[in-house]
């Protein structure tokens, strides 16, 4: 088990021997809880080139990525504050960084879990910084921003509506909808599943994260706010349809 995470020197041999360039420029937050593991990950980062934030619970974690706005996030599972399903939440509300996550616990629920809150990748503990690193390299050359062959294929469309969740760019009747982020994550929370009915909370869960508290009506104003860029009208909904006694979701778009 000599491969695994211990004293970091066959990190920085591995870097080198592999000729990765220096990223000038591009950021990296890890978020670890254990003190020394987060310093180690996070040289293996700084030898790779990265500008290196390292924090050491939930609700740092979010503050932080919203101050340096990170390229890579290397997220551990179990944190005080906010746990790291928790932090991926909030953070896939602002931020397109590739998410590596990290945990002590192996069983496929957990991967589940991981990943379908936004993370990339996914690692069990112990194991090989060789590893990590030849898994954010991967990550980093792939391009975040699709081509537009690549946007077309993602993109769902209801009607004369076209939504690009990789791109994240919204057309009705082939025009581009400006809308604010929040805007768009709401659309874009409903159009992620259709054919599904969601509450308020869902949708606030969705899209400001599992911790905001306040009037969940604030929904409400969003949606209106949709609907007049949509034109869509309440009534005679195309596109957002409210689901009485539940919430809101998408129309056909007829």
């Amino acid at each position: 088990m000599g491969d695994e995470v211990s004293d970091g020197r066959d990190g920085s041999q591995a870097a080198g021997a592999a000729g990765v360039r220096p990223r000038s420029g591009l950021r990296a937050l890890v978020v670890e809880d254990e003190t020394k593991l987060a310093e180690l990950l996070g040289s293996y980062l700084a030898r790779d080139g990265f500008d290196v934030a390292v924090v050491h619970d939930g609700l740092e974690a979010v503050a932080t990525a919203r101050a340096v706005d990170p390229d890579v996030v290397v997220l551990d599972l179990g944190l005080p504050g906010l746990d790291g399903v928790e932090v991926c939440r909030q953070l896939r509300t602002f931020s397109d960084a590739y998410v590596v996550m990290l945990t002590a616990r192996s069983e496929e629920v957990d991967t589940l879990i991981g990943l379908s809150v936004g993370a990339d990748d996914y690692m069990t503990k112990p194991f090989s910084p060789r590893v990590l690193m030849a898994r954010v390299q991967a990550m980093m050359r792939r391009p975040r921003q699709p081509d537009e062959a690549d946007a077309l294929e993602g993109a769902r469309t209801f009607g004369a509506l076209v939504i690009d969740p990789l791109g994240r760019d919204v057309w009705l009747d082939g025009e581009l909808l400006s809308l604010t982020r929040t805007e768009f994550d709401l659309l874009a929370a409903l159009a992620e599943r259709p054919r599904m009915a969601f509450s308020r909370r869902q949708l606030i869960d969705a899209v400001w994260g599992p911790t905001w508290v306040g009037d969940e009506h604030l929904v409400d104003v969003h949606i209106g706010h949709l609907r007049r860029k949509l034109d869509d009208d309440a009534t005679h909904a195309r596109f957002i349809r409210t689901v009485r006694g539940v919430g809101y979701r998408m129309g056909t778009g007829q």
